[in-house]
């Protein structure tokens, strides 16, 4: 069985909203983080580059099509979504070959 990793949000600035109770958002460029690592997805380390994290932020939620915390996304890290996708849970399974070739 297959572990679906959850990945958080690390970003190059930040903002507050204040309509969902002063909730601190992501904002600029925003990059694939799993917690509990120094770096991105795609290899940057957030201390050297300055990174905020947001633990509380899923990575859905950054894609505008979400309706989440994208208002002031200015862009997403392409090598970042190549790894962790811009698949929410409920998208289609990635693909398989059902018969393998012997």
């Amino acid at each position: 069985m297959t572990r679906v990793k959850q990945y958080a949000v690390a970003a190059t600035g930040q903002w507050t909203d204040r309509e969902e109770g002063r909730r601190r958002l992501p904002a600029g460029e925003v990059h694939a983080w799993e917690p509990g690592l120094n770096q991105t997805v795609c290899g940057l380390s957030l201390s050297r580059s300055e990174l905020i994290r947001f633990s509380h932020v899923v990575w859905q939620d950054t894609f505008p099509e979400s309706g989440g915390a994208a208002d002031r996304v200015r862009r997403v890290c392409p090598r970042c979504a190549s790894v962790a996708g811009r698949r929410g849970s409920d998208a289609r399974p990635r693909w398989h070959r059902t018969n393998p070739r012997p």
